[in-house]
């Protein structure tokens, strides 16, 4: 009987944690989308060159890799946060205004918004809801991605459309993926730093909101 009331505060603490961590997640999460809205839509007052975009992935790429994990568990690791969704949003601007220069572009902006709302409302939902673990997925999907990688670099000289079009479909399909095993992770107590968790969440909604982007604007009939 004394092992059973051991086990409770334990079983109790674990919950509070990954409670904790899901509430730190989501309201940081929020912010970084608000704030890569902010800096995108500067990004569309300045109207920089096509080539920002490639600049500021590199950069954000940089403090992904090199910076962020020397700094997730301090505070440093939020401003380092912030200065990659602040930079990747930036670098959304030249292709927003290239959308928003077409007949249809502002719709094609909203629909792709809302689909990624959806997407990520939707599948964050069954995730919470089931507390599935889906860590069984993460071999799959990073094959998945390493593939991608390979097809979109070799897209790079061949300049195929269907290509193009494949590899849209396909990030979506393998970022959705991500949120149900970076949630997953989360509800289980695979992922413990809020952090980390929020930049991978942000990775996933960047990528599938750029991916439907593309994919409705060849649907659409844009160049």
């Amino acid at each position: 009987m004394q092992a059973n009331y051991q086990t409770l505060p334990q079983t109790g603490e674990l919950a509070q944690v990954r409670n904790k961590v899901l509430k730190n997640t989501y309201a940081l999460l929020a912010m970084t989308l608000l704030f890569s809205a902010l800096t995108a839509g500067v990004s569309i007052v300045m109207n920089p060159p096509q080539f920002t975009g490639l600049v500021t992935s590199i950069l954000a790429l940089l403090l992904l890799w090199f910076v962020l994990p020397r700094t997730a568990n301090s505070a440093m690791g939020l401003a380092v946060v912030f200065g990659v969704t602040g930079l990747l949003g930036f670098g959304l601007g030249p292709l927003l205004n290239a959308y928003l220069n077409t007949a249809n572009g502002s719709q094609i902006i909203m629909t792709a918004l809302g689909g990624t709302g959806i997407i990520f409302l939707a599948l964050s939902a069954y995730a919470l809801m089931t507390k599935r673990d889906f860590s069984f997925m993460g071999g799959m999907l990073m094959v998945g991605m390493i593939v991608v990688v390979i097809a979109a670099i070799a897209n790079i000289f061949m300049a195929m459309p269907a290509l193009s079009l494949t590899i849209s479909a396909i990030v979506i399909l393998l970022m959705s993926g991500f949120i149900l095993y970076d949630t997953g992770r989360i509800v289980n107590g695979g992922e413990t730093n809020y952090i980390l968790a929020t930049v991978s969440l942000y990775l996933s909604i960047y990528n599938i909101f750029v991916s439907l982007l593309q994919l409705l604007g060849i649907f659409g009939g844009d160049d």
